[in-house]
């Protein structure tokens, strides 16, 4: 025994050394406990009393820090396992005919080249067929039903499974991944190709389960504000254990455990294979995952063996078996599903109590064990883990359900490495396929070249139980269900605040948005259907207004004094709080954004997002949730502050965006503006509030470039043709005078490059002679598009002339367009564009200077635009060549060279 007048010393770097020990004599004791426990009976032993102890001062309410990791078998035990609340037997059947049906449809399909996924689906099945007849809730209520997150390989299945429902037909199976007609299925959950069926994209790994995440929260957003009761909504995210090593799988984790959403079950399909091979070929994929989960403060269910395993657990009396189950990698845990009963004898059951367990089983039960008997194959033990999952609140639920990929496929399916290429299978393949499932399919049915879908009749005990359990729980699922709910728009009055100007005043387009949403923000019937949303630049962009006066939204309210509480506009969270200040995460908030943007389909309760950022930020950094965003079909603004290349003064290259409108023209839902003026501003969001929330909704949503440069901001010019120019992207704002004195040019020009032009306008006309028409360009892209249209009506044999066209005909001299974007971005436009077309722009990387020193150095300043005016024009003989040697040298400042 130790020194009972010393401290004990735990180790030299332990935190408990800085703690008073207040007996250190029952410390001793304590230690020489274990180390008897140690000596007498093993290491193993010692743990195991620890845990024990650790479980039982957990029970009784001591505040200890929780175990990341647990034995490698089920967290519920058999005799702690709920009764099954269906027939299994009539399930086990609806499973095996979804199961052949995916195996058809994916099969047939391949015969033209199309492909298709088999294994995921396979291994799978049970983790999907519980839920949809036990957990999932259905729309036809008066809630939301819940939310699916289907995994994007699995959708076989789920096909196979709506067949049987009777809302898909053979017909429509057959057109698996042949959507060009207008009528096929497409390959994955897509809900802009399948709008009545999926809700959520989730192909696109590791988007789903940070979508499900936010999905959640925003669940909770709506219910705290009293926009909808979602407080029976649940989100299930089904994710595969490859994917959850893309970071956005587990960027989110500890926000839901923070946020405390009990709403929220990921149910993790742990076949321990991605696409090319194992997971954790050299350890444990789902140990690491419960050490994450629970790291992060999530609740953590695992479901590894079947009901085979239950027995034979019960015959370890040593620890053997679960030691063994433990250190064994996942790699070789393939290779014994794939191998027979003499491999696993000799390279699993070693030594002697492994091997005495060993001998008591006969080869088929040693090779079942690791063929088929995992949890995620049996409908009890899957049904306890859901039921754990629901009943627990607090924390957000993980399950882990350990699967065999292509399970039921046969031999050449089952655990192979290939298996996620492999497309089809044969007839003979199908025969034993068959056997396996015990379906009721005659030889004579499989004979030929193509194999049958099986249905087994729409009076069929199987079909009128699948359908009375959906019923029962509230209607089909997977669905999506719109229901146009018009939203009354707001009044004039928040845009003419900026139709009218500011006067002499300067001020930003950014603040003149915000200025505009803020008005708008107080509307009384849309109003609080705003969901600004902002990763945590809210100052930066004029926003820090909103904080007293709608909150920042946090489920816990405001459990502090603010630091700044005694200033106007102070940090003010709130249980209803309005705005979403997600912190430093533009995944994140696109993963909110998506969800608000999308809530009129989710919850038939239309939102309007406003997420604000950076702009180098937004589209280069989450373009891919950006493509998930439209297939979703989600409405609302998204705002690229701080725009173009040069206006971000010292930030330098990773903050300087000179190419953000080129990756959004890529998007086809997406409309983009880059307004120069405030009452551009006004014009746009006011219609896109009607093209989204009208009427007639569309399924698009905004993107707007707005800049950090205060600007004086001119009243709207009069005339019809102004208000139609801003939307459809172009229209004369300044013309020259007097017409036809002298060489002529058009000046095409967005954003704030407006104000460059202006004064080149000036310069051209009091220094060279040069008469400018100055048009203002408020998208290149709609343009773009617009022509694009045009050039498709054509190959119709219709006549329509695109709107860039018809807007500079006849205009005289060449057209010069600038940008504070790349050239490519006004270059969008240059082929409809009658006249001689050039342009200027912003390539290459940004850096840090004043902004005057950033457009000298990409050309894009009024100088610069004078002197490529002036080269323009003299390569169309309208002026000397050698007045463009005269203006580079007159422009050229001192210390820097002339314009060249």
């Amino acid at each position: 025994m130790s020194d009972p007048s010393r401290p004990t010393e735990f180790s030299a770097t332990s935190e408990l050394d800085q703690l008073p020990d207040w007996d250190t004599e029952e410390t001793a004791e304590w230690q020489a406990s274990l180390d008897a426990v140690v000596r007498n009976a093993g290491p193993d032993r010692a743990v195991y009393l620890l845990r024990r102890v650790h479980e039982y001062a957990a029970r009784s309410g001591l505040a200890l820090p929780g175990l990341l990791s647990s034995d490698y078998i089920n967290t519920i035990p058999a005799s702690a396992q709920p009764v099954f609340p269906g027939d299994v037997a009539v399930e086990s059947r609806i499973t095996a005919v979804n199961r052949w049906n995916a195996a058809a449809m994916v099969t047939r399909g391949s015969r033209l080249g199309l492909g298709g996924h088999i294994a995921t689906y396979a291994s799978a099945a049970w983790l999907y067929e519980v839920g949809f007849n036990h957990f999932f809730q259905g729309k036809d209520g008066d809630g939301s039903g819940d939310q699916l997150y289907v995994q994007g390989h699995a959708s076989p299945g789920i096909y196979a499974r709506v067949f049987l429902e009777g809302r898909l037909d053979e017909r429509q199976l057959d057109s698996f991944r042949r959507e060009a007609g207008g009528h096929g299925l497409p390959s994955y959950p897509h809900p802009r190709r399948l709008p009545w069926l999926w809700e959520f994209p989730t192909v696109s790994m590791g988007l789903g389960p940070l979508a499900a995440i936010y999905q959640a929260r925003f669940n909770r957003y709506l219910h705290a504000r009293g926009i909808k009761d979602t407080s029976r909504s649940r989100v299930w995210a089904f994710l595969g254990d490859g994917e959850m090593d893309e970071p956005e799988a587990m960027a989110a984790l500890a926000l839901a455990a923070r946020e405390g959403l009990d709403n929220l079950t990921f149910v993790i399909n742990c076949n321990l294979q991605r696409l090319d091979g194992p997971v954790r070929s050299n350890s444990k994929i789902v140990q690491e995952l419960e050490g994450r989960f629970r790291g992060a403060g999530w609740n953590v269910v695992k479901s590894l063996w079947g009901e085979a395993w239950d027995n034979v657990l019960r015959q370890d009396t040593t620890g053997a078996l679960v030691h063994r189950l433990g250190e064994a990698p996942d790699a070789q845990m393939q290779t014994y599903a794939a191998r027979d009963a003499a491999y696993i004898r000799t390279h699993f059951f070693t030594g002697d109590a492994l091997s005495g367990i060993a001998a008591r089983l006969s080869d088929a039960q040693l090779t079942d064990l690791f063929e088929n008997s995992r949890g995620g194959h049996e409908p009890l033990k899957v049904h306890a883990a859901y039921r754990a999952a629901v009943e627990h609140h607090g924390a957000p639920t993980v399950i882990l359900a350990q699967t065999v990929k292509g399970h039921t496929l046969g031999a050449g399916f089952e655990s192979r490495n290939a298996n996620h290429q492999m497309k089809k299978l044969t007839m003979a393949q199908f025969r034993d396929m068959r056997d396996v499932l015990e379906l009721p399919i005659p030889d004579s049915a499989l004979s030929g070249d193509l194999v049958p879908y099986w249905h087994p009749g729409e009076n069929s005990e199987e079909v009128q139980y699948l359908r009375d359990r959906r019923t029962a729980l509230g209607g089909p699922a997977p669905v999506r269900k719109v229901v146009v709910k018009p939203m009354q728009l707001p009044p004039a009055a928040p845009f003419e605040a900026l139709t009218k100007g500011f006067g002499k005043q300067e001020v930003a387009t950014t603040m003149a948005l915000v200025r505009l949403v803020k008005d708008l923000m107080r509307v009384e019937e849309t109003g609080r259907r705003w969901v600004p949303i902002i990763p945590d630049e809210a100052r930066t962009f004029g926003m820090e207004s909103l904080f007293p006066t709608a909150g920042i939204y946090s489920p816990h309210g405001q459990t502090y004094e603010p630091v700044d509480a005694d200033q106007l506009l102070y940090y003010r969270e709130a249980k209803n709080g309005q705005l979403i200040d997600e912190g430093i995460t533009e995944a994140g908030s696109m993963a909110e954004f998506t969800a608000a943007a999308t809530s009129y389909a989710t919850h038939g309760e239309p939102m309007i997002p406003f997420y604000m950022f950076y702009s180098m930020f937004g589209f280069q950094r989450t373009g891919d949730q950006f493509w998930a965003l439209a297939d979703q079909m989600g409405r609302g603004f998204v705002i690229g502050a701080t725009a173009g290349r040069t206006t971000m003064t010292g930030e330098g290259l990773q903050h300087a965006d000179g190419h953000s409108h080129l990756l959004a023209s890529a998007n086809p839902a997406t409309v983009s503006y880059d307004p120069a003026f405030a009452y551009e501003i006004a014009v746009v969001v006011r219609e896109g509030l009607r093209r989204m929330y009208g009427d007639q909704p569309e399924d698009v949503f905004y993107y707007l470039t707005v800049y950090n440069e205060p600007k004086q901001q001119p009243a709207m010019p009069t005339g019809p043709e102004v208000e139609e120019g801003i939307l459809r992207g172009i229209y004369r704002f300044r013309q020259a005078e007097p017409l036809g004195a002298g060489p002529r040019i058009q000046l095409l020009a967005s954003g704030t490059a407006i104000h460059w032009v202006l004064e080149a306008q000036e310069l051209l006309a009091s220094q060279w002679g040069v008469q400018a028409d100055v048009w203002s360009v408020t998208s290149w892209t709609e343009l773009r598009r617009d022509a694009l249209g045009a050039d498709r009506a054509r190959l119709r044999g219709e006549e329509r002339v695109p709107y860039v066209t018809a807007a500079l005909s006849g205009t005289p001299g060449p057209v010069l367009a600038v940008s504070d974007w790349m050239r490519q971005v006004p270059d969008q436009i240059s082929q409809w564009v009658e006249q001689d077309y050039t342009s200027l722009g912003t390539d290459g990387f940004g850096l840090s200077d004043t902004r005057d020193a950033v457009r000298r150095y990409f050309h894009v300043d009024a100088e610069s635009i004078v002197v490529a005016a002036l080269d323009q024009l003299a390569r169309a003989d309208a002026i000397a060549p050698e007045t463009v040697v005269q203006a580079r040298d007159r422009y050229g400042r001192p210390g820097r060279p002339a314009i060249a």
